[in-house]
């Protein structure tokens, strides 16, 4: 889950923050003069800016004009707008500004709870009536929005409200029998709604799909869309997608939740079997196959619960079945298995503003984290509720195989890497298993930023032409094999980093692959030696090919050697830097 932030803009707001920390699970941003916060940022306004952007909610310790004036450029829809809510550095008052029905009324109230404040919520139909038309009980979905605004009016302006449907998406609210006034129509089907006519739609179905292997997606989709249809249900009443678990990889079945917006489940033959005496359209070759028989209508059934009923028998296409069952309640926790992720997650050399926004999205958006305890003592500022797996140094494979075991069991997996996770990183490890061992698991792989790209940008621009990455490790790779590229680079005139050039037990690696690049190397090429990039314990340092000390190295060191053409120069600041031309000297001698 996404943590809430508490926006600071000076260390008196602090203690208010801090006792607001850890009763709502969010996380401090102060600016970078102020120490005591899990982030820091440069200037207010860019930074709340871009956190709205992002869809976050935003809790500032601050005044509301400060808030207003630096999401005012930003805002747009008011349906998609995340909380926004200025809150008084005594704990006062708390002001939900934006996003009062997305969620910033109530936490606005959570806010005035623990402060013993007041939550000033100023939403009219919440003040008048106690809830609001746009924002109704979980499991419930406002079909026309567009006329929440009249509707609401009316009723402000005296109108009575009435049910029309056995379910009630405002327990709050007082209905009458009377004609006329506002009509809250509660249903599955598909309903047209007006200024007095607000439609919800419960999510009670579950569509259960079946399809032969590799259906093209755009099949499946136009089925589920047919059933639909001639059944005249609304989309908006899914609650899921369901199968059986042979097809959690089926790209199709995706395909069909995506299409509704809705997620996918998936059950066990062992379950789908048990609802062998509800279904409609039993197949003994269908049994024969897969073990149960009839995918489609078990899915529905089992995704709905043992209450529901199916309400549309299984429907054919070429290589598909839908099916659609209806629970008597909304279907607020979803039974079945999601298909389980692997997020092997480059998280940049270390620090929180060179990890990218997608490597931080699926850190919090993972159950489970799994990783060697300093990964993961670098993320420790996006944890909240996650599961940590810790693994010492070394162990690859095993932090492999457990975070697919993980993944194996329907649960959001983030696989936890220092710099880019395709670079000498986990993901090729993670590819190789589940080559040699399939399993359904989804994997996402979320590139960061390597250590050869921050030494040569802290350095300056070593690898502004030809480059490559060579790993001094002998563990896995034969030397042999290790000097043969070495060579190859050497002679290829490529900017060189040297991954794992040193460790306790591997001394000589390094020695020897300088004495290869000798002969190739002019005695004035700058080297780099970059050591525990992007944390506090930072060191970069250039020095000459022929003054290169190797007891300068240890294992968080990248070694960055030059080609014959990349140069170092020392500016008026006294810092050196170095740089690898890219050829535009030709291209300004031939202009002169």
């Amino acid at each position: 889950m996404v943590k809430p932030v508490l926006f600071t803009l000076g260390a008196s707001a602090l203690p208010l923050a801090t006792k607001l920390k850890e009763r709502l699970g969010a996380e401090i941003h102060t600016p970078d003069c102020v120490a005591g916060g899990d982030v820091t940022y440069r200037k207010a306004t860019s930074h709340l800016g871009q956190l709205f952007v992002e869809g976050r909610t935003i809790i500032g310790l601050c005044a509301a004009g400060i808030l207003v004036r630096a999401i005012a450029p930003h805002i747009r829809d008011k349906h998609n707008e995340p909380p926004v809510i200025a809150v008084a550095e005594d704990g006062s008052t708390a002001v939900p500004l934006l996003g009062g029905h997305h969620g910033a009324n109530d936490l606005a109230r959570r806010i005035g709870e623990i402060c013993g404040g007041h939550a000033a919520v100023t939403t009219a139909s919440e003040v008048r009536f106690g809830f609001a038309l746009d924002e109704p009980a979980a499991g419930f979905v406002l079909a026309n929005p567009q006329d929440m605004k009249s509707a609401t009016a009316t009723l402000l302006n005296g109108a009575q409200l009435s049910l029309d449907g056995t379910l009630n998406p405002f327990p709050a609210a007082h209905f009458t029998t009377a004609a006329g006034g506002v009509t809250l129509t509660v249903t599955e089907r598909q309903v047209s709604g007006s200024k007095n006519k607000l439609v919800y739609h419960p999510t009670t179905l579950v569509m259960g799909v079946g399809c032969e292997r590799n259906t093209q997606p755009a099949e499946l989709i136009a089925l589920a869309e047919k059933v639909l249809s001639e059944s005249h249900l609304s989309s908006a009443s899914l609650a899921a997608i369901a199968s059986i678990d042979i097809k959690s990889d089926e790209a199709a079945l995706h395909a069909v939740a995506k299409h509704f917006g809705v997620p996918a489940r998936f059950f066990a033959v062992a379950e789908l079997v048990k609802e062998t005496p509800r279904l409609k359209n039993p197949s003994d070759l269908v049994a024969k196959e897969v073990g149960v028989a009839g995918v489609a209508e078990a899915a529905a059934l089992a995704g709905a619960g043992a209450l529901s009923e199916l309400i549309v028998e299984k429907t054919r296409s070429a290589r598909g079945t839908c099916a659609v069952a209806m629970a008597p309640e909304p279907i607020l926790e979803l039974a079945g298995q999601p298909r389980g992720i692997v997020h092997v997650v480059g998280i940049g050399p270390g620090t929180p503003e060179w990890r990218a926004p997608a490597a931080r999205a699926a850190l919090e958006a993972a159950t489970e984290w799994v990783g060697y305890d300093l990964y993961l003592d670098l993320v420790a500022d996006v944890k909240s509720d996650q599961a940590e797996h810790r693994f010492p140094l070394g162990g690859e494979e095993d932090r492999v195989r457990h975070a697919i075991e993980l993944a194996k069991q329907g649960k959001e997996v983030a696989l936890v890497c220092s710099g880019d996770a395709g670079i000498y990183a986990m993901a090729a490890l993670v590819y190789e298993v589940l080559d040699l061992e399939p399993a359904r698991v989804a994997v996402n792989v979320i590139p960061g930023i390597s250590a050869f790209q921050a030494a040569a940008a802290k350095a300056g621009a070593m690898i502004g032409h030809d480059f490559c990455c060579i790993s001094l490790s002998d563990l896995l790779t034969p030397w042999e094999a290790i000097e043969k590229r070495v060579k190859a680079a050497a002679e290829g005139d490529f900017v060189i980093s040297f991954y794992n050039p040193r460790s306790l037990k591997r001394r000589d690696q390094l020695e020897r692959a300088f004495a290869l690049l000798k002969q190739h190397r002019p005695t004035d090429t700058p080297v780099v030696i970059a050591s525990n990039l992007g944390r506090p314990e930072e060191k970069v340092k250039i020095v000459r090919f022929a003054d290169f000390n190797p007891d300068d190295v240890d294992m968080l060191t990248l070694v960055m050697v030059g080609s014959s053409q990349s140069k170092s120069f020392t500016r008026g600041d006294g810092k050196t830097y170095a740089y690898t031309p890219r050829g535009y000297a030709k291209k300004r001698e031939a202009t002169e």
